[in-house]
């Protein structure tokens, strides 16, 4: 065992917990490039409602009757109110007048293509401001602040683009929504972010640490699945919280004397109960069904396959944590209950960088006290069981080395097509 080594902590904290600002305000350090090609001009102007102007693309579950309906409530609940219609068919919410913006600063301004991308003046409430957008499919816009434009922190639907995240409407390409505050009784609210393909999926991957997988801000610039993702493949992209040790192990084990983890299946049971349910409800989930992650993502994704076999056709570990358990305790680990478990249905990638020698000096049946680096020992040590059960190469076994790759999202963004195309060739 490696006991607590700063490689090692390096090695099990990278992809951990991002500040996301979800909170209702606009963030203030974003671009001041509008993302659109017309030059947005310092002016402010009135935002023009169209009414009734409809587009068969455009849907939503949260259609209310009125705008003074939805003004009504966000004047008696704002907060609960942004929630609830979040939850339905998200913001920026189908009134009968059109589409309703709300900011909690009430001195924001809104700009998009609906008018050139000039700023203009929300309407002031109680609490909040307001505009009313035509309901125009793929319409664009962006909240601005002083100079500096950023997008609607509760909007169901966005993008990237050269300047950063921007806001969409009822889009029919290909885009991410969010759903917020999604947990249950033993595990923390948190973002679910869903990768839409266009034309609609054919199959769904499950995957780990969901701020660090398209935000170009992110670690390392992120995993840009947005980029990899294959056609007709939906991505549903869960964030990690402050529990993220907890959550993504299977047992406990100990950093620096510290005993940590153990709750993976608690989490497990989040996405069968909470995640997947979601999934059904706003897109009707593809039977065809993947994991992935990355460090701790990585062997939760394994320890999900190995709870629910018959659900998932499929997991992939990038850089696994697989020697977790036996760190520092001895516990077992998720390569010793595979074997236990024998052959199992769900088909298996994993992969590393680094390199190194591998041994198991102390004798605690776990290869990892050499000099290698990127869990790299493990994750051979894995293939090898897997093999051994029975796991056939290149049907329901794959395995990648790509020598000397760092751990980070960098590393799994310049190789993550691999698992990608495997899933999708399944």
């Amino acid at each position: 065992m490696r006991i607590a080594s700063a490689l090692v902590v390096l090695s099990l904290v990278f992809g951990g917990v991002v500040g996301c600002d979800d909170s209702g305000e606009i963030p203030t350090g974003g671009s001041t490039g509008a993302g659109a090609s017309t030059s947005a001009s310092s002016s402010t102007s009135s935002v023009t409602t169209t009414s009734g102007s409809t587009s068969s693309g455009s849907t939503s579950t949260g259609m209310v009757s009125s705008l003074d309906d939805l003004l009504a409530r966000l004047r008696a609940n704002r907060d609960l109110t942004l929630q609830e219609e979040s939850d339905k068919g998200g913001w920026p919410v189908l009134v009968t007048e059109g589409r309703v913006v709300v900011a909690t600063n009430s001195s924001l301004q809104i700009a998009g293509d609906f008018n050139a991308w000039t700023p203009a003046a929300l309407t002031a409430d109680q609490g909040f401001g307001y505009a009313i957008l035509p309901d125009v499919a793929g319409a664009k816009y962006k909240l601005v602040d002083g100079g500096t434009y950023g997008p609607d922190p509760w909007a169901r639907a966005y993008a990237y683009d050269q300047n950063g995240e921007i806001t969409q409407i009822a889009p029919t390409t290909p885009h991410l929504d969010r759903y917020f505050e999604k947990g249950d009784a033993k595990n923390a609210p948190r973002t679910v972010r869903v990768w839409v393909p266009e034309g609609g999926a054919t199959s769904v991957l499950y995957a780990e640490d969901g701020q660090n997988l398209f935000d170009p801000d992110a670690f390392f610039g992120g995993w840009k699945l947005d980029q990899a993702a294959p056609a007709h493949m939906m991505i549903v992209a869960i964030d990690n919280t402050a529990d993220r040790f907890q959550e993504y192990t299977q047992v406990t084990d100990q950093i620096q004397g510290q005993t940590i983890g153990g709750e993976a299946d608690e989490y497990a049971a989040f996405l069968d109960g909470v995640v997947r349910p979601l999934v059904a409800t706003h897109y009707g989930e593809p039977t065809k069904r993947g994991l992935i992650g990355s460090s701790l993502g990585g062997l939760v994704s394994l320890e999900i396959a190995y709870a629910y076999p018959s659900v998932y056709a499929f997991a992939a570990s990038m850089s696994g944590t697989l020697g977790w358990g036996s760190i520092a305790l001895s516990n077992p680990t998720i390569i010793q209950k595979y074997v236990a478990k024998g052959h199992q249905p769900t088909a298996i990638y994993l992969d590393s960088g680094g390199g190194g020698t591998c041994a198991d000096t102390d004798g605690d049946g776990t290869m990892d006290d050499g000099d290698s680096t990127d869990n790299f020992c493990e994750t051979n040590q894995m293939r090898d069981a897997l093999a051994g059960l029975g796991y056939q190469f290149d049907v329901d076994l794959f395995h990648w080395h790509e020598a000397g790759a760092t751990h980070d999202e960098a590393a799994w963004a310049a190789r993550v097509f691999r698992p990608l195309q495997i899933f999708d060739g399944l």
